[in-house]
């Protein structure tokens, strides 16, 4: 059943990214591509491993689809997104996700968090990525893997 939910929710995120423009991202090790898992988020004042107890989210872009998916440590979400230069937007109608019961705080933190997210930055090394609200950083995550073209 989950596996059921997850691939709906994929395509739908595919589905609604059809019509949306490219991305235009950085090439190499200062692109979105790939997966990253999350290692600061502003705002709450749980201690980021209270809110994260058991796993981190994660989240991956893939740039040809301006689609992202991940899991914000309880459920399965995907949407789209556009990006350019250093300014970013995550689907304005939100995310699909499943609907598993989730303890704490952590999940909504974390989907809320996402849609305030106007811009963002890439270290010069490639493997860390922030996400911005105009100049203040809201999360941060390590590059897990990048996708090779």
């Amino acid at each position: 059943m989950k596996k059921l939910i997850l691939l709906l929710s994929i395509t739908l995120g595919l589905l609604t990214s059809c019509n949306s423009k490219k991305a235009v991202v950085p090439s190499g090790s200062q692109s979105l591509e790939g997966n990253w898992e999350l290692t600061y988020i502003s705002g709450p004042r749980i201690a980021f491993d209270g809110l994260y107890p058991n796993e981190k989210p994660n989240i991956t872009f893939n740039i040809n689809e301006n689609l992202v998916v991940g899991k914000n440590s309880c459920n399965n979400y995907s949407g789209s997104f556009k990006a350019e230069a250093s300014k970013i937007t995550f689907n304005e109608s939100g995310m699909v996700s499943t609907k598993m019961f989730c303890e704490g705080a952590g999940e909504s933190t974390y989907m809320n968090t996402l849609q305030k997210i106007n811009g963002y930055s890439i270290s010069e090394d490639g493997k860390t990525l922030t996400l911005l609200t105009g100049d203040v950083a809201m999360m941060r995550f390590e590059r897990k893997y990048a996708v090779m073209n």
